[in-house]
C-alpha cells in the first residue's frame, strides 16, 4: 500500500518493494477501500494486502482490502513521551515493512538538531530498523561537528548539496524500501523530488527565524527510477512522511533501545529486574562491564543519552 487518502487506498500490484517480483509486473496501481473484516485493524503506508473485487486499476473501479500481511518491522511514535498520559499511551504506526530509516537534517538553515536525531535513532533502533544520517546543505556549513557527535554509534550517513550527485545516497537506497524523516525546512522534499522526479512533493521555505512551513501532509511510498547503467538491481523504495517537529517514545523500553548497542547487552545479564540502565541505577551492571573493558566507555555515555532523550529530557 502506498498511500492513503480520505479511506481510499492506493496499492501497488504485482512490484515487492524489496525485490522487484510479485504475481504481476506491471506495477500498475488498484484504488481500493478497507473490508469490515478487517475491523479495527489499521492499514497504513508500507503493508502489503491481499485485495478481492474489480483490481483492474481502471478509472472508478474499486477494491476490498481483506487481509494485511503479517509486518516484518512497524516504526512507531506517540504524541508524547508520558506513558502515564492518554497520549502517551496512544501509538500510532508511522509505516509499516520498512527496513531503513533515513533521517534527513540539515546542516544549517536550520541548524541541526541532535536531539530530534537522538530520537530518531531510538524510534530506529526499537522497531530493528536500519539508520542512515542524510546531512543535506552540506553547502552552508561543514559536517564534522555533528558527526563527531555520533562517531560511536558506527552511524552511516552521507552528505548531499545543492546539485551534488546522488548516485552514494541511490545506492544506499537500493533494494531497500527506506522512509524518510525529518523537520520541515531540512530539504526533505527537494531530496525526494531530485530522487523521484515525477514525484512533486511540495516544497517549502524556511522562514527567518529559521522553522521550515510544513509542506508534505500525508506519507506515500514513492518506487525510486532504475539505477543508471544496472537495470538489474531493484531501485528500491522511499516512503516520504510529512515533517514533524517530536518523536513521541513512549512506547520504547530500555531494553528495546539495546538493540541498537549489541555490544552492551551481554553487560546487562547481571543487573536487577526492571533496570533501566540510566547513571542513576545504583545496581546497574553495564558500568562494571565496561570497566572490565568490554565495552568502550563512550558507547555506553551514547546508549544513556538515548535513553534520556527517549524520556524527553534532552531535545
Amino acid at each position: 500500500m502506498i498511500a492513503v487518502d480520505r479511506g481510499r487506498y492506493t496499492c501497488v500490484v504485482g512490484d515487492d518493494p524489496g525485490t522487484g517480483h510479485g504475481d504481476r509486473t506491471d506495477g500498475g496501481t488498484v484504488t481500493a477501500m478497507r473490508a469490515r473484516e478487517l475491523g479495527r485493524k489499521s492499514v497504513v503506508v508500507g503493508d502489503r494486502v491481499a485485495l478481492v473485487g474489480d483490481t483492474s486499476g481502471a478509472t472508478g473501479a474499486l477494491a476490498r482490502i481483506v487481509r494485511i500481511a503479517e509486518r516484518t518491522s512497524v516504526l512507531r511514535r506517540t504524541a508524547d513521551d508520558d506513558e502515564t498520559t492518554a497520549e502517551g499511551r496512544l501509538e500510532r504506526v508511522v509505516v509499516a515493512n520498512a527496513d531503513q530509516l533515513v533521517i534527513v537534517s540539515s546542516l544549517a538553515d536550520p541548524p541541526p538538531r541532535t536531539g530530534f536525531i537522538d530520537r530518531c535513532l531510538v524510534a530506529a533502533y526499537d522497531a530493528d530498523i536500519e539508520p542512515l544520517l542524510c546531512l543535506t546543505k552540506a553547502d552552508l556549513a561543514p559536517p564534522e561537528e555533528v558527526l563527531g557527535y555520533y562517531t560511536e554509534l558506527d552511524l552511516r550517513h552521507v552528505l548531499v548539496g545543492p546539485g551534488s550527485d546522488l548516485d552514494e545516497l541511490r545506492g544506499l537506497l537500493a533494494e531497500r524500501i527506506s522512509v524518510m524523516v525529518g523537520h520541515s525546512g531540512v530539504g526533505k522534499s527537494t531530496l525526494v523530488n531530485r530522487l523521484v522526479p515525477e514525484a512533486d512533493r511540495a516544497v517549502g521555505t524556511v522562514s527567518a527565524i529559521g522553522r521550515g512551513r510544513h509542506t508534505s501532509t500525508s506519507a506515500v511510498a514513492l518506487r525510486l527510477p532504475s539505477l543508471r547503467g544496472n537495470r538489474r538491481v531493484h531501485p528500491g523504495w522511499i516512503i516520504d512522511t510529512p515533517g514533524i517537529r517530536s518523536f513521541g517514545l513512549a512506547h520504547v523500553s530500555a531494553e528495546s533501545l539495546l538493540h541498537g548497542f549489541p555490544d552492551l547487552v551481554e553487560g546487562t545479564v547481571e543487573c536487577p529486574p526492571n533496570c533501566e540502565h540510566t547513571p542513576d541505577e545504583a545496581d546497574c551492571a553495564l558500568d562494571a562491564w565496561v570497566a572490565a573493558g568490554n565495552a568502550d566507555p563512550r558507547r555506553l555515555a551514547s546508549y544513556r543519552r538515548l535513553l534520556a532523550s527517549r524520556a524527553g529530557e534532552v531535545e
